[in-house]
Formats: C-alpha cells, structure tokens, sequence
C-alpha cells in the first residue's frame, strides 16, 4: 500500500466531509457528515457494541430495498443527538437529493447515523448537538473542494470524546493499494477501552501501524503521566446540571462510549461485499483499543463504495486486500485521533490528551530490547 495525497476520508473521490463543531454555550460536542457523491454510493454497516445509538441502518441490510445512500451522520451527544440527521435530511431534500419516490424533487433522503457518548464530558450535560447542527456539518461538507484534508482531533462527533481515560477524537487515513483501488477511513475515538498499555505508556496501536520500531515513553515520564490522569479523574465525575463546582470526588462512574468508523473506497462493491468491508474494518478496533465492543459501547462500522473502479473479475479472493486495508488503516486511525487530541478543562471535568502527557511522537523511534515480561 502507498499513502495517498492526504491521507483522508476524502481521498477517494466525490468523498467530502463536514464538520459542526460547539463549543459555545456550555457545549463541548458536535457532528461530522460524511457526504457522498451526488447520486449516492453503496453503504453497508456492521453494529458490535453492545449499546449502540443509530438511526436507519436498517435500510442498509443487503436485503431491503434502498441502493444507495447519500450521507452518512456521526454525532455526539448520545442518543439525543441523532437529532442532527434530521438537518441532514433536509438539507439533501432541498437539494433533490434522495430515494426517488414520485414526481421531480420527490425523493427520501435516507440518513443513517450513528451516537457516541460525550454528554457532560468538560460541557453542560444538556448541551447535545440538534438538527442545526446536522445541518451545519453537511453544508460544511458540500462546500469543501473535492479531496481536500480533514481535519482531526477534538472537532465535530469527537470535540467531547474520550478514549477510556484520554482524549479521543478524529482521525483519518487513506491508502492506494496495488491494484490501484483507494480505500479510506475516518473514524470518531471514543472507547470505553483504553488505546495505551498500562505498562509502558505506549499506544497499542501503534505495534500494528507497520511504521517501524515503537517509541516507549520513559518510566519517569510514564509514571509522572499516571499521576496527572489520577489527580484528573480525582476530580471528575457526574456533576449536578449546568453547575461546575464539585466539593468533593464523585464516585468512578462506568465509561458509556462507542467508536464510529466510516470505511470508503472508490471500488465497485456490491452491497453485501460492502457489509463484509464493515465487518471485517473491526479488527482495526480490536488492534488498537482493548477492551473492545463491550455491552456499554456502541461500536459501528460503515463501508461506502463509489464504485469507480472494478474489482478484478478474475479472482476471486480480489476483495482481500480491501479487507485488509480496511482494517489496518481504521487502526492507523485511531492512534492519530488520539494524538491529535487536546486536554480540556471544562465545567464537567478535567480530561487529559496523550499529547499532553507523553509529547510528540518522535519522528526517529528508537528499538526496545525485549525483556522477560515483553517491555524493555
């Protein structure tokens, strides 16, 4: 595989993405659209977690009736903030874009979309993203120019995430393959797993980037990086609504958190090899976080295919290394998302970025020798 021009979503083409970022008003959360090329392309998901916030993947079941989709909503503020497909939805109405259903501009946008959990996470519990807000990140979207960067970290669906006890947030990359298909990922960090070995402060996912040897943080800057996330987390807790103060540390709270992921390529997929995309892009997940898809995450895939490149019809294993590519680059990813994360320190708590506590990644990773337990 070789790295496209960005290293984004958007480097398949006719791809383009918006983001709605607030960060006013006691809000720390907002919403990332995935818009299609107009006339839509095949879309498929692939639901694990096990307390998942989505709305109209059910149309996306190879066996039902809509072929193409036209955007694709990732979203904070939990369920509540589905609400923003509806902006979505009418955004695409007024632009006549959706399953025809009748005369001229009669169409259905179907809409799906997918929830993490960032409610009251440095922002006032109440402050969720809303139909506006949908509105926003598509319209943000269609006035971008074809292939151009995303930007990553704490904006639209990952401006309040976390990843177990870090800063989550956006991140992006792409890949060309030999066969010259492209495939990409853009995915919203928020797990309730963690992205960091415990032992040695580096990034799991990073073992699995294939970009040479991992730089480990020293043990006194690993140690010193504990100390800063407890005397955090000493703090944080469920405040009451709308007030900051907190006199005294609340008790440990259970994580409620999801990653999104959207897997796009500009190969032509049928809608059950699509699905098979989706399903497949969770190892990245399963690579880069641990634990993952527990019963309080609510980890979604979507795969969307513009279908401007033919899959070679000779082979028929020709979807393996879409496959493949698909899931490593959801793990390349997530440890950018992570570090492009920023601390926060809000009315609802004191969350820390990796960036933060460990630094830069150097450019330049030094080799670890192997000790008895692994680490060095």
């Amino acid at each position: 595989m070789t790295t496209t021009h960005h290293d984004a979503l958007t480097d398949v083409a006719g791809v383009r993405v918006g983001h709605a970022t607030r960060t006013d008003d006691g809000h720390l959360t907002g919403t990332t659209v995935v818009l299609a090329p107009e006339g839509g392309a095949v879309t498929a998901v692939d639901v694990r977690g096990g307390g998942p916030g989505t709305r109209e993947t059910d149309a996306l079941d190879p066996r039902n009736l809509v072929q193409r989709i036209e955007a694709i909503v990732l979203t904070g503020g939990s369920a509540y903030g589905l609400d923003s497909a509806s902006g979505v939805m009418a955004w695409l109405e007024e632009h006549g874009r959706g399953v025809p259903v009748g005369g001229p501009g009669h169409v259905v946008p179907v809409v799906p979309a997918a929830c993490v959990f960032d409610l009251g996470r440095g922002g006032d519990w109440r402050a969720r993203p809303d139909a506006a807000t949908g509105r926003a990140a598509v319209a943000a979207a269609a006035a971008t120019q074809p292939c151009s960067p995303v930007r990553e970290g704490n904006v639209g669906a990952g401006t309040g995430a976390l990843v177990g006890r870090l800063r989550g947030g956006i991140g992006t990359a792409s890949a060309v393959l030999g066969s010259g298909i492209t495939v990409s990922v853009l995915v919203v960090a928020n797990a309730a797993g963690s992205a960091l070995d415990p032992a040695t402060g580096a990034l799991y996912g990073e073992f699995f980037e294939g970009r040479g040897p991992v730089t480990y943080p020293s043990p006194a800057s690993h140690e010193a990086a504990a100390k800063r996330i407890a005397d955090a987390e000493a703090t944080n807790g469920p405040a009451p609504l709308s007030e900051p103060a907190r006199p005294s540390p609340a008790p440990p709270q259970p994580p409620l958190n999801t990653t999104l992921a959207v897997v796009a390529t500009d190969a032509d997929l049928s809608r059950a090899q699509a699905q098979k995309v989706a399903g497949t892009a969770h190892d990245g997940i399963a690579r880069a976080v641990r634990p993952v898809h527990l019963l309080n995450d609510g980890d979604t895939v979507f795969a969307l295919a513009t279908g401007a490149r033919p899959l070679d019809a000779t082979d028929p294993l020709a979807l393996n290394e879409i496959l493949a590519a698909g899931a490593d680059l959801v793990t390349r990813a997530i440890v950018r998302a992570v570090r492009a994360a920023e601390s926060v320190h809000g009315p609802g708590g004191t969350y820390l970025s990796y960036s933060d506590l460990y630094g830069p990644r150097q450019t330049t990773p030094r080799r670890m020798t192997a000790t008895r337990d692994g680490h060095s």
